[in-house]
């Protein structure tokens, strides 16, 4: 089996938050500025936050906007650990994801299946999001690529391919990288990059519209772990 990185979304991937990203957000901006959350014109699914962080700025009326990003998202980090509990008492792990990142660690596939994150969050509040519905045992956090690294989301797929082949010695270009994700921007930046892409219908768009996107393989969720491993191990699993 040739050696696999696989690279999972986290909001309506792994996991529902229930909404405690936008909270943060609105913490953010009542502590930096004195502003409320404005109504923002694209929703936040598939997007990193520094593209959402920058449309709330502007939306919001901030005064250069782009150069605010960075001192913006340094609070989000910080204020990310405050709702931990939050996450607990509204957040829930989504069905089989678990199970599923459990079955991609067991000895079988040791040293060969390397699992982190490609999420839009930035790092505190995936951990956080995480950390708190018992998500992050299996999962290699300091390879990830998130999303205060570039408001294009196609852009981290090469940041988790260097932070994996520097601390594992493996090269994971092409289809050795698996992108599971919710969105058509998962299926965009597995494709840009020539990595493969399974895509899961537990957000906001259907089975057709992932399809459509291109998306490799589609599936309607997590909960058939046995259905969803053959679908991330792919053509990869004789090699």
């Amino acid at each position: 089996m040739q050696p696999l990185l696989v690279l999972w979304d986290v909001d309506y991937t792994l996991a529902d938050t229930d909404g405690v990203g936008r909270r943060l957000y609105e913490i953010a901006l009542e502590e930096l500025y004195g502003l409320a959350m404005p109504r923002l014109i694209q929703s936040m699914a598939g997007r990193t936050d520094s593209a959402i962080a920058l449309e709330v700025l502007t939306a919001a009326g901030v005064a250069d906007a782009p150069g605010e990003v960075g001192r913006f998202q340094d609070v989000l980090s910080a204020r990310a650990p405050e709702l931990e509990s939050l996450v607990r008492e509204r957040g829930k792990a989504l069905p089989g994801a678990a199970e599923v990142l459990a079955a991609l660690a067991r000895p079988a596939y040791a040293g060969r299946v390397v699992q982190s994150l490609l999420t839009g969050n930035v790092p505190a509040m995936a951990r956080v999001k995480l950390g708190a519905l018992g998500l992050t045992d299996h999962l290699d956090l300091s390879i990830g690529a998130y999303g205060d690294v570039s408001p294009v989301r196609s852009d981290l797929v090469p940041v988790a391919r260097r932070k994996a082949a520097e601390r594992y010695g493996t090269d994971y270009a092409g289809r050795a990288t698996v992108l599971v994700g919710d969105t058509p921007s998962d299926v965009l930046a597995a494709t840009v990059n020539g990595a493969r892409s399974v895509a899961v219908a537990t957000g906001s768009f259907t089975t057709g519209q992932l399809a459509d996107a291109g998306a490799d393989v589609v599936l309607a969720d997590l909960s058939d772990a046995a259905r969803v491993i053959s679908a991330i191990l792919g053509d990869t699993a004789g090699a």
